[in-house]
């Protein structure tokens, strides 16, 4: 069928999109989790304003109009291919994130996203309009099997084997092809339909019945746009949610984008495919045991454990909103006015996760907000035909939303205990919290993980310390080498805990994206103030800092710029790995932190090592903790790569340096192509 062809390539091309671009601009803007939620939040305004632009060409335009409107914008967007993101709107790291990634979508993409937006409800009323003989709602669920395929087609079978360049490329010409396709459609359907309907003519047909078969739902106080507003506002908020809890502990790679959104997706497959498939008894039960154990576990970092729970916690609940959504359906005639409230809701929905939370909220609370808010609509769902099953469901729905609350609340309590400093930004929380006991240690953590601390006690504050301390690779390091003068680089500023190892006549320069660590570490910490020899930070990404600034000749250059657990993907890649050696010194030393719960980038790094010459040696560090009183020093794994022996020969290495194997799974990492299954530790 020629309507379901245009429909379905549209459909794939849309979410094709989604990971190529963002996979694009991801090394811009540090690699960080927010990078996708912003994002999310184009995709979703992008389509509301497709869906309006729909519902209002078919309210107030002929089929005709229509179709030379839409013809003459096709043509316009196919003149804006290829989408590839123009140089110029890279950072410099002075700029507000949120906006310059926004003003970049719209510049890269946004007409022929647009466009694409608008091809489900509108193809579908030109269907209504031809056939007037089966309801078009099954194209909206073609549609989402599109998006689906293209999801899991981009990190499974096209990110593998083709660059990002040449999928752009690719998905420039298919959306030439669509183009075409979709004018021909148009100018067939004007040829070709039995009548041309006024918004008025429609009501009408609505309202003498056409032989179509739909449910009413029960009458509510509430118009019906507002429980579509409320349900897809739910779904695309537990969407960002889950999403951002996976990126910021594992990595922000476009596979834990897709995942996510794919449970997302595949609910509204099912929901809008057949009615038989949302079986009330289950899913609604399955939501109410499954949101209080998401807000109990969201403060866990077993994700192996967490991570499926939360999966199955995310496809229940857009279950519940997709199919409640689907029992509230309209007839056709007021189809487009149904998509363009589903897409109203998606887009605050992203909205409220992406740009209100963070400015609202000084910590990770979005994910307890949208529980609470799954909790409320199902006190306020409609089930049971007595009034004793209602009672029971309302009691049912009412105890869950109280633990639901009451678990959300002792889960913030935990996270603000003992806090001195908080503050968000668009790259994450900074706190910095004290553990006492015969010292004092004062930790910065960094989403969910410790980066660094200090010794705060007189006379201590420059102990080495955390994931520093003598005997760990840094520690060995510059034990190892020879005394003067040294430029040292660092990329992750953290506390500034590796100043301690500064020595008069450095010069020291970090490298550090997010103003509230630097804030912080100036506050809180006496690093930079203590440290012998002179330093500079330099605010922005580490990697295109470097890219812009002329050869530093660093003895060492150091990558510590973790968010959370989450690996800095773009720091890793042969790109990243050419840009770095332009500053380092022939006989210079690249430190990697390997330091990881989920993946392993030990082989990423012997692959980087051998494309340059350098040998590469792990040294693994566990502290002999004595009684507890060095409670300050952390377990960590650390990279040395360098091609001079002197320093891999010299005792404090040599003698805890660990060969690192090549592994034939792990390819060389580029910027087109990480492949993040192949490192995930089992």
């Amino acid at each position: 069928m020629f309507y379901g062809l245009v429909i379905f390539i549209s459909a794939f091309l849309i979410f094709l999109v989604q990971p190529l671009i963002a996979k694009q601009i991801l090394p811009w803007f540090g690699g960080s989790a927010a990078v996708w939620g912003t994002c999310l939040l184009f995709f979703q305004t992008a389509l509301l304003a497709g869906y309006a632009y729909a519902d209002a060409v078919n309210r107030w335009l002929t089929i005709r109009r229509q179709v030379i409107l839409h013809t003459a914008l096709l043509l316009l967007a196919a003149l804006t291919m290829p989408i590839i993101a123009a140089e110029h709107w890279r950072p410099s790291g002075e700029e507000e994130p949120i906006s310059r990634i926004i003003g970049l979508l719209i510049a890269t993409i946004g007409l022929p996203y647009f466009l694409l937006a608008t091809t489900t409800p509108l193809v579908g009323s030109w269907y209504w309009r031809r056939y007037q003989q089966s309801a078009p709602y099954r194209l909206f669920a073609l549609s989402n099997f599109a998006s689906l395929l293209a999801l899991l087609g981009f990190p499974l079978l096209m990110e593998p084997w083709i660059g990002n360049r040449e999928i752009a490329l690719l998905w420039s010409g298919l959306f030439v092809v669509f183009a075409i396709l979709c004018a021909t459609l148009g100018w067939s359907t004007v040829r070709h339909a039995q009548r041309t309907f006024t918004s008025e003519q429609i009501g009408s047909e609505a309202q003498s019945g056409s032989g179509h078969l739909f449910i009413e739902s029960p009458k509510s106080p509430l118009p019906d746009w507002l429980f579509w507003i409320g349900l897809s506002a739910l779904g695309s908020a537990m969407l960002l949610g889950v999403s951002s809890h996976l990126t910021q502990n594992i990595s922000s790679a476009p596979l834990l984008w897709v995942v996510p959104l794919s449970l997302y997706l595949v609910t509204f497959i099912i929901s809008f495919d057949h009615p038989r498939w949302y079986v009330r008894p289950l899913f609604l039960p399955l939501a109410a045991a499954l949101v209080p154990l998401m807000a109990w576990l969201s403060d866990s970092l077993e994700l192996a454990m967490v991570t499926p729970v939360y999966a199955a916690g995310l496809f229940i609940v857009c279950m519940v909103c997709h199919g409640e959504l689907a029992r509230l359906k309209p007839h056709p005639s007021r189809l487009t006015v149904f998509y363009l409230s589903i897409s109203v809701g998606g887009a605050l929905g992203s909205l409220l996760m992406a740009v209100v939370a963070p400015f609202v909220f000084d910590g990770y609370y979005e994910l307890y907000a949208a529980l609470i808010a799954a909790a409320v609509i199902g006190v306020g769902l409609k089930i049971g035909r007595s009034s004793a099953s209602r009672w029971a469901f309302r009691t049912t729905a009412v105890l869950v939303l109280a633990a639901v609350c009451a678990t959300s609340w002792e889960s913030i309590r935990d996270y603000r205990r003992d806090i001195r400093f908080i503050e968000r930004d668009f790259y994450g929380v900074v706190r910095t919290r004290d553990v006492r006991s015969e010292v004092t240690f004062r930790s910065m953590i960094h989403g969910a993980i410790s980066h660094g601390g200090q010794l705060m006690n007189e006379g201590l504050e420059m102990t080495a310390s955390s994931y520093f301390g003598p005997t760990s690779g840094y520690g060995r390091l510059f034990a190892s080498m020879p005394p003067g003068p040294k430029r040292i680089g660092i990329v992750g500023l953290g506390a500034g805990a590796l100043a301690v190892y500064a020595r008069p006549g450095d010069h020291w320069v970090f490298y550090e994206i997010s103003p509230a660590v630097v804030r912080a570490a100036r506050a809180e910490f006496t690093f930079l103030e203590k440290m012998q020899g002179s330093h500079e930070i330099v605010l922005g990404d580490g990697r295109l800092a470097l890219e812009r600034e002329p050869a530093r000749q660093f003895d060492v250059l150091a990558l510590d710029a973790f968010s959370g657990d989450s690996i800095p993907s773009h720091l890793v890649t042969k790109e990243a790995m050419e840009i770095y050696m332009k500053h380092l010194k022939p006989d210079g030393v690249i430190v990697l932190q390997a330091t990881n719960r989920f993946v392993d980038l030990l082989p990423v790094a012997r692959n980087l090592a051998d494309a340059h010459g350098l040998t590469a040696v792990l040294i693994s560090d566990t502290p002999q903790f004595d009684s507890g009183a060095d409670y300050w020093l952390s377990m960590t794994d650390q990279v040395i790569m360098t091609r001079n022996p002197k320093i891999l020969q010299a005792e404090p290495i040599r003698s805890a340096a660990q060969a690192i194997a090549k592994s034939p799974r792990v390819p060389m990492f580029t910027d087109d192509y990480i492949n993040l299954i192949s490192i995930l530790k089992r």
